[in-house]
């Protein structure tokens, strides 16, 4: 049965991920309403919401240790409210900008909080199926909030979307003042930091493997429009289709956590990477092939659910102490990434093509394919012991 905390986590991450995702849609819609101002204007905003929550996401993650995971999410969203509420009445796009500035602190100290509390109010033995719950919010902030805030914004208005996005933020930051049981002590001695954090053993090498790994995707996934358009000279629906299908291939991902909490993260990490390693060689092989990679594009939204929910439990299991600045490191790599991807993969496209940029993300995925068999076979040689004892 879902419980309402599972609920409300997955909202939360659903509000976040809609402010981070409708201001490119609405771009256009928001600078007519600034004289002087373009849409690529308007995305400076996206930029510093983005460095703002790695920042964040680096330097305050942490008090998800020291007060509690959800107190810290309580008041980020208090926060991402009152950011969201300025935006929509900015008279500026100076003041935009801030606000989404703003917004980015309150998220890099949210996700950290929502991944710490997913860990903890798991089920022993069913926290690969809890994880994949909550990062279908993920998929409602793509599929679900993108095209609500495109509508608004066509309907009524561009400071509508932040409107509303502010007065859910504020009805989820109730509702989880209001509930009980996260399972943890609200409030700690605990003396967390993220240099703190990256002396627990074997983080480095998983944290390096989410670095190849989020770089992999950002990177064909920053490229994957332009290709589409420019190269292949499609319409943006078709572009937009492809992003709707892998975040719809994201989604139905979600009930395969129960498979890797039944043969183990292991065998299931083996698998995953492998799994996504021919997604991405199917996409350099099909670039010129539109429905073939829309095909595809489904394909790497399973492939990349089940490898992020992995990763992200190796690194919830570290350290339970600590998992308020362990899911910072976490969100700090992943929001540099995209612009690390972005930045990486230009001259790839530019000079080689979007199947060029497939190529090197597949390669990027083979490091964490290589320290799962690695993770495997460890165990295998650990249960071959105990049989012989």
């Amino acid at each position: 049965m879902i419980s309402r905390h599972l609920v409300l986590l997955t909202a939360a991450i659903a509000v976040i991920g809609a402010n981070s995702l409708t201001l490119s849609p609405i771009a256009a819609a928001v600078a007519a309403s600034f004289p002087g101002r373009s849409a690529a204007d308007v995305m400076t905003a996206a930029a510093v919401y983005g460095l703002a929550t790695a920042g964040s996401a680096l330097l305050l993650a942490a008090l998800a240790d020291r007060i509690g995971a959800e107190r810290a999410l309580m008041r980020a969203l208090l926060v991402l409210s009152v950011s969201l509420g300025l935006g929509a009445v900015s008279p500026a796009l100076w003041t935009l900008i801030a606000a989404q500035g703003l917004a980015g602190l309150a998220a890099g100290v949210a996700l950290p909080s929502i991944y710490t509390l997913t860990a903890q109010v798991a089920a022993k033995g069913r926290e690969s199926q809890t994880l994949s719950f909550v990062l279908t919010g993920w998929t409602l902030s793509l599929v679900v909030g993108v095209g609500l805030a495109a509508l608004l914004a066509d309907l009524l208005h561009w400071r509508a979307v932040f409107t509303v996005l502010a007065l859910v933020a504020v009805v989820l930051a109730l509702g989880i003042s209001r509930c009980r049981h996260w399972g943890i002590s609200a409030g700690g001695e605990t003396r967390s930091s993220s240099l703190k954090a990256l002396r627990i053993p074997g983080i480095r090498s998983v944290l390096l493997n989410v670095a190849a790994y989020m770089t992999a995707f950002y990177g064909l996934y920053t490229y994957l429009g332009p290709h589409l358009g420019e190269v292949l000279q499609l319409p943006a629906s078709f572009a937009g289709l492809a992003i709707a299908v892998y975040g719809l291939g994201f989604g139905v991902a979600a009930p395969l956590g129960r498979l890797v909490d039944r043969h183990g993260a292991s065998a299931a990490a083996c698998v995953s990477f492998a799994g996504l390693m021919l997604v991405y060689l199917g996409l350099m092989a099909a670039a010129e092939l539109p429905l073939v990679l829309l095909a595809l594009c489904l394909a790497w939204g399973v492939g990349n659910h089940l490898g992020l929910n992995l990763l992200m439990r190796q690194l919830a299991e570290l350290d339970p102490v600590q998992r308020g600045a362990i899911m910072g490191l976490y969100s700090a790599i992943t929001y540099l990434c995209v612009f690390a991807g972005a930045l990486l993969y230009r001259p790839i496209f530019t000079h080689y093509g979007f199947a060029a940029c497939a190529w090197a993300s597949a390669m990027l995925v083979l490091p964490a394919l290589g320290w799962a068999l690695g993770q495997w076979r460890r165990k295998q040689a650990a249960l071959r012991c105990r049989s012989e004892t």
